[in-house]
């Protein structure tokens, strides 16, 4: 069972209440029903895994052809998403979502939303996606952007190369923009 709240910072980006259901042998929740999402159809779907120690940072990532659904399965993470559709009301706004342990969501992340998190503890990470991975639908935008970048609350993270590499949102052409 969830219950779906709206983003009041960033629309389209919505936040499932787990509820878990647990007695002395330990416990169950549901972690995803494509019903609490119907604005996507779900018949294509691939289930994905990230592991990461802590003080990892991964990201920002964004599409335009796929939806993410993110579940911490182990750990705690900070979340980071920052609207990159110039059509949008709430372009540019970021936001910090901290999940896992003590905070069970789910996370619905939009069509041209950037994401991406910092491991606030060792994690494991699933998070399902609407569309087969296609690495041509694979863009990005520096973590630490001043324009969009979340506020991580990180001082040095540990970032990948591709990651470390990625342009800030003034110097992506408007075509890689969704």
């Amino acid at each position: 069972m969830s219950n779906i709240q709206e983003s009041t910072v960033i629309q389209d980006v919505q936040i499932a209440n787990i509820k878990a259901f647990g007695d002395t042998r330990g416990r169950f929740m549901e972690t995803f029903r494509k019903e609490w999402f119907p604005q996507r159809s779900w018949d294509i779907i691939q289930t994905n895994r990230s592991d990461s120690i802590a003080g990892v940072l991964r990201g920002l990532h964004y599409h335009f052809k796929q939806v993410d659904y993110w579940y911490v399965v182990k750990g705690k993470i900070r979340a980071g998403l920052a609207d990159l559709r110039p059509n949008s009301p709430t372009y540019k706004a970021s936001q910090v979502i901290e999940m896992g342990e003590e905070n069970q969501v789910g996370l619905f992340i939009p069509v041209g939303v950037a994401h991406g998190f910092v491991a606030l503890t060792d994690i494991t990470l699933t998070y399902i996606v609407d569309n087969y991975y296609d690495g041509g639908d694979e863009f990005g935008v520096a973590w630490n952007d001043p324009e969009v970048g979340p506020d991580w609350g990180v001082p040095e993270p540990l970032v990948s190369g591709r990651d470390a590499g990625n342009p800030f949102l003034k110097d992506i052409p408007a075509d890689k923009l969704p």
